[in-house]
């Protein structure tokens, strides 16, 4: 039975949600990944997502400067996040009911990785 701390990718991209979404487009670009997580303000807080398809729909094509936007005005949040010993096929099923295309695993209390759909295909 595979795991979600078994495919996850444990190599998560990070931004501030000061950041402007000009800053999260060249980190996105430079790290070569789809999405950013947007760290928390405090222990208590939740994290957040920005991905390329928020900045495209909510910025670009809005006609938006995204240096005049910043990343908590677009980001997701709270999310939607996985155990890391809740087996794949759940991970993929509670992802396709939520509409999702990546989920972060959380364990000890902190974010460990984040499991999308193509870390869960390449696994099967």
């Amino acid at each position: 039975m595979l795991t979600a701390r078994d495919v996850m990718t444990t190599k998560v991209v990070m931004i501030d949600g000061s950041a402007t979404v000009a800053e999260a487009i060249e980190k996105i670009k430079t790290a070569k990944v789809r999405c950013l997580v947007v760290d928390r303000r405090s222990e208590d807080d939740a994290y957040g997502i920005i991905t390329q398809r928020d900045i495209c729909y909510n910025v670009l094509a809005s006609d938006m400067d995204p240096a005049d936007v910043h990343v908590h005005e677009i980001m997701s949040k709270p999310l939607v996040v996985v155990n890391k010993d809740l087996d794949i096929k759940y991970v993929a099923r509670l992802m396709a009911n939520m509409g999702l295309s990546r989920a972060p695993v959380i364990f000890d209390g902190k974010l460990q990785g984040i499991v999308s759909i193509s870390d869960i295909v390449n696994a099967s």
